[in-house]
């Protein structure tokens, strides 16, 4: 039997991390291959529902990651991003999930070694925390189906 490893899926900015990713891939730096990559305009394009959806859908773990910020390609983008992380770390903790569930980061496109070494943390931090059993959909029974008048 295969040992237990995260599904993470990593939300990263078309400008900086993504192109990180790319260029960490390119270089063949080592980091782990459980992270599901979804690539966004801007950080500060995603909503907290993309990350709700996807704890909801079974991700042990999700990872955020964008433009430093004040190099933003979008101005601002970023700056609104890290407003809504702020808010969103205090709103998983109030619905009762880990803290250590959810990462952020601010990595440029030059900065692939630290690419692959968040991706490394990452992955551990949430594999030391184990599977997520909380918000995870569940099957309806066929008996709980039915509405009773």
């Amino acid at each position: 039997m295969e040992a237990w490893q995260p599904k993470i899926i990593a939300f990263f900015c078309n400008w900086c991390t993504y192109g990180a990713a790319d260029l960490a891939g390119v270089s063949r730096l080592q980091y782990p291959p459980n992270i599901r990559v979804v690539r966004v305009p801007c950080s500060g394009r995603i909503s907290p529902k993309f990350m709700l959806s996807a704890l909801r859908n079974g991700a042990d773990g999700i990872w955020v990651s964008g433009c430093h910020p004040g190099d933003c390609h979008y101005i601002e983008g970023n700056f609104y991003a890290r407003r809504k992380f702020a808010l969103m770390d205090n709103l998983l903790a109030f619905m009762g999930l880990s803290p250590g569930r959810v990462h952020f980061s601010w990595i440029s496109s030059a900065e692939s070694t630290k690419f692959a070494a968040t991706a490394q943390r990452v992955t551990d931090a949430i594999l030391a925390l184990g599977p997520a059993r909380q918000f995870i959909k569940t099957p309806v029974a066929e008996d709980e189906k039915a509405v009773s008048v």
